[in-house]
């Protein structure tokens, strides 16, 4: 059954069948509020019974290619699902297999890069490197081999078993030569998986914030040789400072998100409402696919997942919705050891000397003429974790010091049963209990709410246990004092038994915090985040008192997380020029893509008055640079990002070099006390302002691009050799809908990062309505009818609804029902 098979509305038997089995069942609960429509039997009434030990699914897909997976055991759902996601998006997902199976370099040769998940480049002979030593270590067979919570529940097994099998299915079915995707088609590495390759790539996930992250300084870390003198290599100099983006955080990671969870004081209709706006990679293994899942009586779910994972990861059901986005806390922990002198190998710990054990790995790699040659490297491991060689952030490894990484996430392969538990939360309580269950959630906080009108925010993600007093105890050297105050990770020394990772009674293993460490908030107006820490969550209540290691307090917000809290601030007021006070759906909508630029609304006619004062701008590096047109452009940009905006991409050109000015661009400082106001006013005096002007318009004019662009004139993406025009803007300016840009060789934008999978959901006494958008769109495959049809929608800002119920399935106007059984 190759492509896109399946019984379309209005023909065949199979069809017929599949819509008496529709119109016999109805997923949304009964409701006794006046006026409700009558409804129809519940999905336990229908008879979906699998052969024993086989798979049996009915997979429909409604308009644009939203899979909906009805079966009735956890193995038969991961297959439905597994075989509805590699019709759409098999070649991605079977390279990202490749990649954890540390056989880049065998196919793709070892001096070949690859698109990092976080963003960059990875040379394919380091990345098998790094996958293979987990291979060759047993970890993720070692962690299938605990019992729950530490290992998974039987229903995430036979989801991921199911998942395994469909995917096969459809590859059997259609044949690697005759897949429809050209880029993988007759591909030697496109074979069937294992339900190991999966977990592998769970495993991956897991680990994204932090071995991901450092994988090449995890590889690149050897021990030093005496220098031709005999001496050895002594430490980095001591810097005055250390950028603190050397470091996993959202703009570092290349991810982010904005969140909203609106409680019953904040909603028209007095029931919760949620929104979800993950900024995620547009291209590469960290996009999300849509689906809607359902096991009568079990299991009822829809939204998002990334590639490979048979669980909702954003989403809703019949009585909550949540969204996640990238945490504060770090999630690992370096350890500065101690070495002995002429042996770099050896540290010391409690006055005791500990050698490193050392394990080479081997991968096969394609030579020049097509043959396979072994490449090994050689991993030095302390007691704390394997060693690290990270210059940028001043841990190299000389004849004195060396650091160790430890990994709170390296023992996590919770991810998928912290979801599914997640997946059946039905309030803002269970959903509590599920995270406090399993504590499996790796670098995200959580936002949400419920149908009774509670929100909720939390970080209860898997933090190493580093308390404050810990932190004085044991960040003591000058490297790990100047890291810790440019970006507030701890390094601690790893000479004392005393610095280990602390136990929390109520954390699921050793080494993490447990959840009554963890910063918390259940409120009936509102929670938001956009990839600041915890502290203001909701202004009326800022969070205090937790590990730094979470989270900074009392330090200012950025742009994004002002003009989030500002935009729920202002309609809750009823100042924001929409129609009453509290939100609609609609107005849900309206607000996600306004695209506001909150820097442009503070600094631009301070810029435009000295752009007026100063038309011509002497650089730091002697040109002039006449700004005189600037002035009239940013004089007339919208202060928006829409696709009609001209002069924005001026102003964010002008924002990213104005950020880098001294002491910062504001005259009036941050003021704890009113944080969401605070810093605002341009320091028109200060020269680096006024360069950064003169810079932006240089830049633009290099690259042949007209200060009064519109921007949907030079942002977009190309599918199948057709631009589309992208609306939103940068996180710098303070955009809430952000989207983050590399420049073509055209001199326009195209999206890489940013706003992915939109979801605004609104419970109302029927159940939830949903409405969504996959900015990129569902499927990769160039060939697919759902490559592009989403990416137009968004550039439309138009939505898409999402059917929840049988009778919305049913009723869809492209619906097409495929009866899956093996």
């Amino acid at each position: 059954m190759p492509g896109y098979d399946g019984a379309k509305r209005h023909g065949g038997p199979v069809l017929a069948a599949a819509l008496l089995l529709l119109a016999a069942c109805d997923a949304r609960p009964p409701t006794s509020a006046p006026g409700a429509e009558p409804q129809a039997p519940s999905l336990s009434a229908v008879r979906l019974t699998a052969q024993a030990g086989g798979y049996t699914a009915t997979l429909r897909r409604t308009s644009h290619g939203i899979p909906h997976v009805l079966a009735n055991d956890y193995a038969s759902l991961g297959y439905g699902y597994g075989y509805a996601f590699a019709q759409d998006n098999l070649c991605e997902l079977a390279q990202a297999l490749v990649t954890v199976d540390a056989r880049r370099s065998r196919y793709f040769g070892p001096d070949a890069t690859y698109a990092a998940p976080l963003g960059g480049e990875l040379l394919n002979l380091k990345s098998d490197f790094f996958y293979q030593s987990i291979k060759d270590a047993g970890t993720v067979e070692s962690l299938l081999a605990l019992t729950p919570p530490l290992g998974p529940s039987q229903e995430v097994r036979e989801l991921v078993q199911g998942y395994a099998a469909g995917y096969n299915r459809y590859l059997r079915d259609t044949g690697v030569d005759a897949l429809p995707d050209p880029r993988c088609r007759g591909a030697e590495w496109v074979r069937p998986i294992t339900e190991m390759d999966l977990y592998r790539r769970y495993y991956q996930l897991s680990l994204l914030a932090t071995s991901g992250f450092f994988l090449d300084a995890l590889v690149d870390a050897r021990p030093p040789s005496p220098l031709p003198d005999g001496s050895w290599p002594l430490p980095l100099p001591l810097p005055a400072g250390i950028d603190p983006n050397v470091f996993p955080r959202s703009e570092s990671l290349g991810f982010g998100s904005n969140a909203y969870g609106l409680g019953r004081e904040a909603t028209r209709n007095g029931q919760g409402m949620v929104l979800a706006n993950p900024h995620f990679p547009w291209e590469g293994s960290e996009r999300f696919y849509q689906v809607h899942l359902t096991l009568p009586g079990q299991l009822d779910v829809s939204g998002a997942s990334l590639l490979g994972v048979p669980v909702v990861l954003i989403g809703h059901n019949a009585r909550l919705a949540w969204s996640h986005t990238v945490s504060t806390s770090f999630h690992f922990t370096p350890f500065e050891l101690k070495l002995v002198p002429g042996s770099p190998t050896t540290y010391l710990h409690e006055g005791q000397l500990r050698p490193m054990t050392a394990r080479t790995v081997t991968v096969l790699a394609r030579a020049a003429d097509g043959t396979l040659e072994p490449r090994s490297h050689t991993f030095y491991q302390s007691h704390h974790g394997p060693m690290l060689e990270y210059p940028a952030g001043q841990m190299s490894w000389s004849g004195l010091t060396g650091y160790a990484f430890r990994d709170a996430n390296a023992t996590n392969l919770r991810v998928l049963d912290q979801f599914l538990a997640m997946n059946k939360a039905q309030s803002v309580e269970e959903l509590r209990q599920a995270q406090h269950t399993w504590q499996g959630i790796p670098w995200v906080n959580t936002v949400a709410a419920d149908d009774q009108g509670r929100t909720y925010y939390s970080d209860v993600s898997v933090t190493p246990h580093v308390t404050n007093e810990h932190i004085t105890r044991c960040v003591l050297s000058p490297v790990a004092l100047l890291i810790l105050q440019a970006s507030r990770l701890p390094v601690l020394d790893g000479s004392r038994a005393d610095c280990e990772w602390g136990a929390d009674a109520d954390a699921v293993e050793p080494g993490i915090l447990g959840p009554g460490r963890q910063p918390h908030l259940v409120r009936a107006d509102y929670v938001t985040n956009s990839n600041d820490s915890y502290w203001l969550s909701n202004p009326a209540q800022p969070l205090t008192g937790y590990p730094r290691i979470i989270g900074d307090e009392r330090t200012a917000r950025s742009l994004r997380t002002r003009l989030g809290l500002k935009m729920v601030q202002q309609r809750l007021e009823g100042t924001d020029g929409m129609e009453g006070r509290g939100f609609t759906l609609e107005q849900l909508q309206t607000v996600m893509f306004n695209n506001r630029n909150l820097s442009g609304e503070l600094l631009r006619d301070a810029a435009v008055a000295m752009c007026r004062r100063s038309p011509f701008v002497l650089l730091a590096d002697g040109r002039w640079v006449d700004v005189s047109k600037a002035c009239p452009v940013l004089a007339g940009w919208n202060l928006r990002g829409d696709l009609d905006s001209t002069g924005e991409l001026l102003w964010r050109v002008f924002m990213a070099e104005v950020t880098k000015a001294t002491g910062g661009p504001y005259l009036v400082p941050f003021d704890a006390s009113r944080p969401v106001s605070t810093p605002h006013t341009l320091n028109t005096l200060h020269p680096q302002v006024l360069q950064a002007l003169g810079l932006a318009v240089q830049t633009l004019n290099d690259r042949g691009v007209r200060l009064d662009a519109p921007l949907g004139t030079v942002q977009g993406t190309r599918k199948n050799g057709t631009f589309i025009p992208i609306h939103g803007c940068s996180h710098a300016e303070g955009c809430f809908n952000q989207m983050g840009n590399r420049v073509v060789g055209d001199g326009t934008y195209a999206p890489i990062l940013g706003t992915s999978f939109v979801m605004a959901v609104s419970f109302t006494p029927t159940g939830p309505v949903g409405r969504s958008v996959l900015a990129y769109s569902q499927s990769t495959n160039p060939a697919s009818p759902y490559f592009a049809d989403q990416t137009w929608l968004y550039s439309g800002k138009q939505w898409v609804d999402m059917r929840f119920t049988e009778a919305e399935i049913a009723s869809d106007p492209e619906l097409s029902v495929l009866m899956l059984q093996e």
